[in-house]
């Protein structure tokens, strides 16, 4: 009577080890495509050069950011209407002496609910602002045909302590992040990442003023994200060119830095494409209310993602070629 395998013939003899397992995964993109990111550095410069001095001409130019209420002083009042209308019409029934700069945001779905804004009022938006929008909406619609439903006030003060407010974080977050990158790496990569983030914020700040969007605290609170954000991607891929630095000990550092950063780059396009793809569908889809806050977003991950190749690692690559030589043995 014939018997089949032992147990024993199957498992592996005393003192050897087990083959191992071997797990597929699917790559989008291959580690191994040799894009050399380090040999393009000098071109990238340029461009980001040009997109800075673009913004800031824009800045200049245009006299400053689109600033909100928050910054600005005035006054927003939220009207909701029984029946459709148009901006337009809001807009002439608010052409008023004492009413200056007046803008009016269709902030509904079927044009029902706006936003009226008067910014840099007289008095910081006052309640006689306030008082004047709702006489030049009841003379034009009528008694009854609307409900306010918001009053916010700013005064010019208050405006310039929150943009002084504003500045600071956005400066503080900048140098804690630098701090922290070069605590847990070298001083050069905190260097490298405290140029690379200056470098997202002027940009995005370049690119609201080009595109005229309206900068408030909720724009802020965006900066502060992608400052974060840009971090986070900077950090992966200074973490990888410092493991494959103690690995290639012989090999210069801008081959290695092409190296990690072809290695990271499937990670860094599907981390940065699903944000983009999010931030973007909010931008489209979330309505003029929000539309400052996802621009933002969506140009600083952009722009994030960018700098982390070819801003901080160039600027790594620069002081390390300042230091002096280590004699070799």
């Amino acid at each position: 009577m014939s018997k089949g395998p032992s147990t024993a013939a199957a498992r592996p003899a005393a003192g050897t080890k087990a083959p191992p397992v071997e797990h597929r995964f699917t790559e989008i993109i291959p580690p191994n495509l040799g894009i050399d990111f380090v040999g393009l550095r000098f071109k990238m410069l340029i461009f980001s050069w040009a997109l800075i001095l673009i913004g800031l001409a824009s800045i200049y130019l245009r006299g400053g950011l689109n600033y909100g209420i928050d910054f600005a002083g005035g006054t927003m009042v939220h009207v909701r209407f029984a029946q459709p209308t148009t901006a337009a019409d809001i807009r002439s029934a608010l052409a008023r002496p004492e009413l200056h700069e007046v803008v009016v945001q269709d902030v509904g779905k079927s044009g029902q609910e706006f936003q009226v804004r008067v910014l840099g009022a007289e008095q910081g938006g006052s309640t006689a602002i306030a008082d004047a929008i709702k006489a030049g909406l009841r003379e034009r619609f009528g008694e009854g045909t609307y409900d306010v439903l918001r009053v916010e006030t700013v005064g010019p003060k208050v405006g310039k302590d929150l943009w002084r407010d504003a500045t600071l974080a956005v400066l503080v977050a900048t140098l804690v992040m630098a701090a922290y990158i070069g605590f847990r790496f070298e001083f050069r990569f905190g260097v490298g990442a405290a140029v690379a983030l200056i470098h997202d914020v002027l940009i995005t700040l370049g690119a609201l003023s080009i595109f005229n969007m309206e900068f408030d605290l909720s724009t802020v609170a965006a900066l502060l994200t992608v400052v974060g954000y840009s971090v986070h991607d900077t950090v992966i891929v200074s973490d990888r060119i410092r493991e494959n630095m103690r690995k290639m000990r012989r090999e210069n550092l801008a081959t290695i830095m092409n190296l990690s950063i072809n290695e990271t780059l499937s990670r860094t396009l599907i981390t940065s494409g699903t944000a983009i793809l999010v931030t973007a569908a909010l931008f489209i889809l979330g309505g003029s209310v929000i539309h400052s806050f996802a621009f933002t977003l969506l140009v600083g991950f952009v722009v994030g993602t960018y700098s982390s190749i070819y801003v901080a690692s160039p600027i790594v690559l620069y002081l390390d070629r300042k230091q002096p030589k280590r004699p070799t043995k």
